[in-house]
Parts: structure tokens; sequence; C-alpha cells
């Protein structure tokens, strides 16, 4: 069964990064590390697809990411090389991206969020040894990318390439996944894992505060700042969650809308970025200025409604991809079967399989039920079969 708790998270995390990549506000990524929340997510969730399926799992992770990656870059890709982007075999890691692939000026602009795909694909190549490492050594497998990455921030590693960077950035809160899957998280007490927790926010909150980016207190332009920051968001967020939440569901619309997200996280993901670039030249113009508050909830329903349009039409690949029936919007009742046909539940024996005798006519001859007597045990008449409606670069 799945935790709503964990599915409302990710969908409040898509929601913070679409608001924030149309408003720009950096509060918004100190309130809610959304990109280290999303990983430390699929690290749960990668976790739990090793011990399923093994190391194929790695092969299925890859089948439900890339093609919505492959609807985007059919549409993007042609564009941009009629805009003059050279045609290199680079031009390929818009199929596979395990680096930057190619784009134009404009390009490079709309679709700047596959540097998460980019981390994705890595963080799950590298899941089945580090999950072996992590089950034999948690805590020294989990400070390993925290280390990395303040290796590289004082300049001891001053040309780590950027995947290596990005582990040191990221990979810390895909593993937090991986102790909230064992229950690492879970069976920490209070007395050990909300000072960590604390030590951890002061550290990064330090940080921060003396070490501010091009845009203030953006999380984005601070590395160490942010994985410190994070981890400590991840231990009280993720480490202390509910193991269920039927409250999320309480409000239909409210339970649809976290179905929803859940279930097109990634097209949302993908597709929002686009309108946010195409938007904002368009709403200067008639005078609906970044800066005005009216001007940027005018944007940001704008990007909302546009994104749901282009869910609706291409949405139901992320419903192929995960091998389910595609769906224009996910989370509605299904229909339910015909008595006697719903998968699993057996069909009431008829005739000589039912122990009565058939006549050559056909038709079962009624057999009266014994009278009760000593020794004998009367079993109650057979209720009629149950229906029920069956009701988961900027940053």
């Amino acid at each position: 069964m799945r935790n709503r708790y964990l599915d409302l998270l990710r969908a409040l995390a898509i929601v913070r990064v679409v608001v924030y990549h149309v408003t720009g506000w950096a509060t918004l990524t100190l309130v809610f590390p959304a990109m280290s929340v999303m990983f430390a997510l699929a690290g749960s969730l990668m976790a739990a697809s090793l011990d399923r399926s093994g190391p194929s799992a790695v092969r299925r992770r890859l089948r439900r990411l890339l093609p919505s990656l492959w609807v985007l870059a059919a549409i993007f890709v042609p564009a941009m090389l009629l805009a003059g982007l050279p045609l290199t075999p680079k031009v390929l890691l818009w199929a596979f991206p395990v680096a930057d692939p190619p784009a134009n000026y404009w390009g490079a602009l709309a679709l700047s969020v596959i540097w998460y795909l980019r981390d994705y694909l890595w963080f799950v190549f590298a899941s089945p040894v580090a999950l072996w490492l992590f089950r034999r050594a948690p805590w020294p497998t989990l400070l390993a990318p925290y280390a990395l990455l303040a290796t590289i921030e004082f300049g001891l590693l001053p040309a780590a390439p950027t995947v290596l960077r990005e582990f040191g950035l990221y990979f810390g809160a895909w593993l937090l996944g991986f102790a909230h899957h064992d229950g690492l998280l879970r069976r920490t007490a209070n007395r050990v894992l909300v000072p960590s927790a604390l030590a951890l926010g002061v550290a990064g909150a330090a940080w921060i505060v003396t070490h501010p980016g091009p845009r203030g207190y953006d999380l984005n332009d601070i590395p160490l700042g942010n994985a410190l920051w994070s981890a400590a968001f991840i231990l009280v967020a993720i480490g202390r969650a509910p193991a269920s939440a039927a409250w999320v569901d309480r409000s239909a619309v409210a339970g649809r809308a976290v179905t929803v997200l859940n279930r097109r996280a990634l097209t949302v993901y993908l597709w929002h970025m686009p309108f946010v670039v195409a938007l904002t030249p368009l709403v200067d113009v008639v005078g609906w200025s970044h800066q005005d508050p009216v001007g940027l909830a005018i944007r940001v329903v704008l990007v909302f409604a546009l994104v749901g349009a282009v869910t609706a039409l291409v949405g139901w690949v992320e419903d192929v991809a995960a091998r389910r029936p595609p769906e224009l919007f996910p989370g509605g009742a299904r229909p339910v079967p015909a008595r006697g046909d719903a998968p699993g539940r057996p069909v009431p024996a008829r005739g000589a399989a039912a122990g009565r005798p058939v006549p050559a006519g056909g038709a079962p001859v009624p057999v009266s039920p014994a009278p009760a007597g000593p020794g004998r045990v009367v079993l109650p008449a057979p209720r009629a079969p149950e229906e029920h409606t069956l009701k988961l670069s900027a940053r």
C-alpha cells in the first residue's frame, strides 16, 4: 500500500519547484528544499525496487524514466536543430542524458531541468553497489557524499567533474532514502535523530549566511549549505514520516490532486520550464511585471494551466512506461467488473461440478438441505460476491 504522506511530500515538492521557477523567490529553497526531498524519495523507491527485482530494477527504472524525456526531445531537438544547433553525435545525449546534452541559446534555458535526469541516471546506476555498501556500513556510506562535497568546496578537488560534484550534493539525500526504506531512520531514537537534525541545520544555516551566492541565500548557489540544510529537513520530514496518512484523501479534490501530481511528476517537471521561459517576455509586454504580485500570480496560474494541458496530452506516456493502463487524469474510480468475472474471484460452480445431479435436459435438480441433527454441521448459505470500487541549470 502506498504511503500517502510520501505522495503528499512529492506533490508539494513538484508544486514548489514550479512556483520557484516562476517567481524566483530564494526563500522557497530554504522553506522546502524540494530537489533533495525528491532525490530522497526516489532513493527509497529505488531501494524497494532492488529488493523486489534485484539488478533488473535498474533497467525497470530507466524504462519508467526515459520515455517522457523522449517525447520532450522529439519536439524540442528538431526545433533547436532548425534554429542552428549543430548536428553532432552529442545530440544523442537527448535520448540518454548521462551528460548534459547540447542546446542552443533558448533551449539551454527552456530545457535546463535536464540536469535532474542526468543525476538521476547516475544515481540509479550506482544504486546496486551503493545499497550493498550501505547495508554493510550504513554510517560511513551515508557520510561519504557529504565528505566528498566538503572536499570539493574547500578547494581540495578544484577540477572535480560535474557528475562527481552532483554526487556530493545530492547522493546523500538518495542514501537517506535508502535509510528510510530500511527503517534505519525510524529506528533511530529521537534523542539521536533530533540533535543530529539540529546540528546539521545549524551548520547548514551558518554556511549559507556566511557564503551567500549571486542570488543571496538561494540554496541552488550554495552547494554545501544546501546539502547540510536539506539533510536536516529530510531527517525530520521523512525520518519521522507516519506509516500512513489517510487524511490526505479526506478531501476528494486534494486526494485526486496528490495522485495526479505523483503519476505525472516527470511530465510536470520536464514541461513547466519551457512555459516559464516563454511566458516571461510575454507578460512583461502586457505590463505584468515579474516584480508585481498580481503579475506573478497570473504567471503562476498560466504556467500551471499550460502544464495541465500538455500533461493531458502526453502524460499518459508515464502510464505506458510504468505498464499501467493509460489514463487522461489518474486517480479516478475504475469500473467494477461483472459479478463472478473479477480477477481472482472464483465463479460459483454449477451443475455436476457443484455436486448436484444433472438430468438430460441440463438443468440441475434442486436438492433440499439436510435437516440438522446430532453431530451434523449446518453450513450457512454462501453470500453473494461483494463488489468493491477500487479507489505514485534551474532547480
